[in-house]
């Protein structure tokens, strides 16, 4: 991974959030917005019935692989967007969005946001996440 490219920011008082920094300080010169990223691989329809687990996983690692393109790597990650068609399921899922988290960007946390929608572009999805980077 490149050097970290943001410090978390936990206001006094506040609980540790899981899974996700409340705000991020950023340092470098290039940013990179990463449109949503949905389950594809190369281009090809999102699987029917992948489930939401296995969909975040390739979502994220659609996300890094942009990162990666663009001359960053994990770290340099430091915003993302998830939307989700069924936040009920998003929460009955834990383990499996945890699992898909640890595989994708490991223990880096970056500032979040996650927000249900009635449906995304690909009738396949239930899970699209966009992403800022910053770079040194």
């Amino acid at each position: 991974m490149s050097d970290i490219a943001y410090t978390a920011i936990l206001p006094e008082g506040w609980p540790r959030p899981r899974g996700f920094a409340h705000a991020v300080r950023s340092v470098g010169t290039r940013t990179i917005r990463v449109a949503g990223q949905v389950a594809q691989q190369a281009g090809a329809p999102v699987a029917a019935g992948l489930d939401i687990g296995g969909q975040w996983q390739q979502a994220l690692a659609n996300v890094v692989t942009v990162v990666r393109a663009a001359g960053g790597d994990i770290a340099n990650i430091v915003s993302l967007r998830a939307y989700v068609t069924d936040i009920e399921a998003f929460r009955q899922s834990g383990a499996a969005i945890g699992a898909a988290w640890a595989a994708t960007l490991g223990r880096h946390f970056p500032a979040m946001t996650l927000v249900e929608v009635t449906g995304l572009v690909d009738r396949n999805a239930v899970v699209e996440i966009e992403a800022e980077a910053v770079l040194p």
